[in-house]
């Protein structure tokens, strides 16, 4: 009984810290060689919402949205759910300013184009980033 009581309490304890481990939040990343280390949320902000059209290392920006993450990084981002995000870009395309994001089908899609165009980025799980791509910014959500 001694035994079986000592793991649980180990099994209890590993779940625990598995779960600090798995936080939920998103990472935007840009391409490994890009001479960007860092970015705020400001910064970040005005790029995926079409106010800046550059990196702040001056490159031009190739900005991704990926699509089953988009409502979590907006909320977490802006304050903003998908709504009125889309309302958003709605009154921008109307009026022939700017266009939205491209939208890619998952976050393994956004990794592989961000890890293989220096000016894209993009946003993704942590779990999937790689050597490929440097994280400028965490997001929790």
């Amino acid at each position: 009984m001694k035994r079986y009581a000592h793991s649980i309490v180990l099994l209890v304890a590993w779940l625990l810290a598995g779960a600090g481990a798995h936080a939920a939040g998103l990472a935007v990343i840009v391409h490994a060689s890009s001479n960007v280390e860092a970015m705020t949320r400001e910064e970040v902000s005005h790029l995926f919402l079409g106010r800046i059209k550059t990196l702040p290392s001056g490159e031009s920006a190739v900005v991704l949205d990926c699509l089953p993450q988009r409502d979590a990084f907006y909320r977490s981002l802006v304050g903003r759910g998908l709504p009125e995000i889309n309302a958003y870009w709605a009154r921008l395309r109307f009026a022939g300013r700017t266009q939205p994001p491209e939208q890619l089908p998952d976050g393994r899609a956004v990794l592989e184009r961000v890890a293989s165009e220096p000016g894209a980025i993009g946003y993704v799980d942590p779990v999937l980033i790689d050597r490929r791509v440097r994280t400028v910014l965490k997001l929790d959500y």
